[in-house]
């Protein structure tokens, strides 16, 4: 079934930013597409070109597979590239052979067809040159070799005349970096393109899509047929109609055939191989596949080469660094240091001139503006919030600081908060002469006042002042890395000076501690002496006396008397005087009453002690309640003999247990001594003092006293 062309309507290119380009309704000539059901048998529904006469008679409504030979829904499910892959065989048209590469759009499936090359390279021959041309990449010593080796392969790839590789800037217009041309032609080599030469949409759709290829600017465009189809999204079909603005373009460069090749880098356009003949030529899709391919490798390439030129500008600005930073921890004012090391600091990051700025005294060296456009720089910085800022146009920024462009174009300021100052590199302006291909101010208008492609391309020089040098990121990051290190030196130095004053207190401290120590020392040996001096007094009156009772109250006072002697020996051996270990003090305490009580009952005493460690003052009252406790044991649990006293002592959670037993007579209800002498008074009382309990048990045979109490005081 044939679909009659309608005629093309008159287009308006006055806006050209806002040109859907994605949706132009038709497709250049020398490509066929259809249009088919998503889903189902895939029944074209549209389609555009000369479908009838160079693939089938009868198209419309007619499944995909029988166009063109092939089952698409296998190719849809199986081939690895997905719904945006060509198919793996070539499709048969009525008197040449197509190239199907496949598409979705919505709801809808489309189906492109370029012809194929009529003597392809093989498979085998395409890598093993693209592997010699990758290799010659990475052989390019920098980048503008690299660029000249791309432009070379791109050329020898395509055969197109000219092959420019063309750099996106900041400021969005593009400059061409590397070139290839016939000996005929001009050059454009590090011309300027203005951003409005490549719209945004445009761009987009060269991220999108890495190839473009126009085999001629003079064609008729194909419009999709039946109506209806004009709003169907072309965005990823390589024979799409191309923008009239830009085929106007193209013929005013006098470029009879253009390919484009994106050089994405990161995910973002880095640029494009932008590829112009002077007459018509087809750009296959199997070049342009293969075009894709060494675009990656290259753009591979570039960051590679960018990443080692950053990586030895990072190293170079650290060396700098560490040379120049410790001056900073040194102990003098900061304007001093600064003063030091100004021109090192200059030198770092490239700058022409340096200056400190510390309310209105300023250490300036290099070709810097007057002092007073330095304070006023310093105010104005401070009052965008005191961040640090980074400039090559500092004109645009502050206007005042325009009459000292030739000082001041490029400025990093970084604001040093805890010392109220200011560091300022500065930039002189760098008068530059842009060469346009064409002059980028004019504005082209035809008939009726409406925007017409430039019609010049004559190379246009523009001279451009105001600007500095642009600081490098690695320069930008090593600024702010430099302040940071400079606080935290100042930092450093700060606590160095509080250590000093720390050190010199501790000494005065330890000094003190010393004289304390020597006449806690002679304190002790006094204390001791007198309790040595009273217990050999109690021993001569034992021996001196002929009564039994005496003599045992003597020995209990002797007994008392050692194991407060011994609680203060450990008080001043110890290094930790607030607490003891109480088993060890209950060891050496057994070990006095051990020689008092004599050889017969020292070896019946047993121990069976845990670690505990207690208060001191609390172990002097545990000593004196042990001391009564083994006393009671040796007078009243054994009849005119020695016998086993054991004593334990225990822990549980936050008290302690300690327990004196002997297999004696066990206790005796009658006996008043047991429990009203001066030594059982005296042990109530030092139970009380310790928030415990004293408990006596069977001990079968045997008397069993016990003393719980809390570890600390409650």
């Amino acid at each position: 079934m044939a679909i009659p062309h309608p005629t093309e309507p008159a287009l308006d290119i006055s806006a050209c930013d806002r040109e859907p380009i994605h949706i132009p309704g038709a497709i250049q000539p020398h490509g066929l597409l259809l249009i088919a059901e998503g889903a189902g048998e895939h029944r074209t529904l549209a389609g555009a070109g000369d479908i009838e006469g160079r693939l089938a008679a009868e198209w419309l409504d007619r499944p995909l597979a029988e166009l063109i030979g092939q089952d698409v829904a296998h190719l849809l499910n199986t081939f690895p590239g997905g719904p945006n892959a060509r198919t793996p065989a070539p499709v048969e048209g009525t008197a040449e052979r197509f190239i199907a590469t496949l598409h979705r759009s919505g709801t809808h499936l489309l189906v492109e067809l370029e012809p194929a090359a009529t003597d392809p390279l093989t498979a085998a021959t395409m890598l093993a040159w693209l592997d010699a041309v990758a290799s010659s990449f990475e052989r390019a010593g920098d980048k503008q070799t690299l660029y000249a080796r791309a432009a070379a392969a791109f050329r020898t790839l395509t055969g197109f005349d000219r092959v420019m590789i063309y750099q996106f800037l900041d400021d969005d217009a593009g400059r061409v970096v590397g070139e290839d041309r016939v000996p005929e032609l001009h050059s454009f080599l590090n011309h300027h393109f203005p951003a409005s030469d490549i719209p945004q949409q445009a761009r987009a759709l060269y991220v999108r899509n890495r190839t473009r290829a126009i085999p001629t600017v003079d064609y008729d465009p194909a419009p999709l047929r039946p109506a209806g189809f004009a709003a169907c999204d072309l965005s990823d079909v390589a024979v799409r109609h191309v923008s009239p603005i830009h085929l106007q373009y193209l013929r005013n460069m006098g470029v009879g055939a253009s390919a484009s090749i994106s050089i994405v880098k990161d995910g973002l356009l880095w640029g494009l191989i932008a590829c112009h003949h002077n007459s018509p030529r087809l750009l296959p899709p199997d070049l342009r596949n293969a075009a894709a391919t060494l675009a990656s490798g290259l753009a591979r390439q570039i960051r590679a080469k960018e990443e080692a030129a950053a990586y030895r500008e990072r190293l170079a600005l650290h060396a700098a660094q560490d040379a120049i930073v410790p001056r900073f921890g040194h102990e003098e004012p900061l304007r001093r240091t600064v003063a030091a090391v100004a021109d090192d600091l200059r030198v770092m990051l490239g700058a022409d001139g340096f200056a400190l700025v510390t309310g209105r005294d300023i250490e300036a060296v290099g070709h810097c503006p007057s002092d007073e456009t330095l304070r006023e720089i310093a105010r104005w910085v401070r009052s965008r919030g005191g961040e640090p800022v980074s400039t090559h146009e500092l004109g645009a920024l502050l206007p005042t600081a325009r009459a000292q462009a030739q000082h001041a174009s490029g400025l990093i300021a970084l604001p040093l908060y805890d010392e109220d100052a200011m560091l300022l590199w500065l930039r002189a302006e760098r008068i530059e002469e842009i060469e346009w291909a064409g002059n980028p101010h004019k504005a082209a208008t035809g008939p009726g006042g409406m925007l017409t492609p430039r019609a010049s391309f004559a190379s246009f020089t523009e001279t451009v002042r105001g600007r500095a040098r642009r600081w490098t990121l690695e320069e930008v990051e090593a600024a702010h890395r430099l302040r940071r290190r400079i606080q935290e030196e100042r930092q450093h130095r700060q606590v160095r000076m509080l250590n000093q004053e720390l050190g010199r207190t501790l000494l005065e401290k330890d000094a003190l501690l010393a004289q304390k120590d020597v006449l806690m020392k002679e304190v002790n040996h006094r204390v001791q002496n007198s309790l040595q001096l009273v217990a050999s007094f109690l021993r001569l009156q034992a021996k001196n006396t002929d009564s039994g009772i005496v003599a045992d109250q003597l020995a209990e006072a002797q007994a008392r008397l050692a194991a407060v002697a011994l609680v203060h020996r450990r008080l001043y051996r110890e290094d930790q005087v607030e607490s003891i270990d109480l088993s060890r003090y209950i060891e050496e305490l057994v070990a006095d009453m051990r020689t008092s009580l004599g050889a017969d009952w020292a070896k019946h005493i047993s121990l069976e002690l845990a670690p505990v460690l207690v208060p001191t003052d609390r172990a002097v009252n545990i000593g004196l309640v042990l001391t009564e406790l083994v006393i009671n044991a040796t007078k009243y649990a054994y009849v005119d003999r020695a016998g086993p006293i054991a004593i334990v002592l225990e822990r549980h959670g936050g008290k302690f247990r300690l327990i004196v037993a002997d297999e004696g007579r066990g206790k005796d209800p009658n006996a008043e001594a047991q429990g009203s002498g001066f030594g059982s008074r005296m042990m109530s009382a030092m139970v009380q003092r310790l928030s415990g309990t004293l408990d006596y048990g069977d001990n079968g045979p045997g008397l069993r006293a016990i003393v719980t109490a809390p570890i600390s005081e409650v």
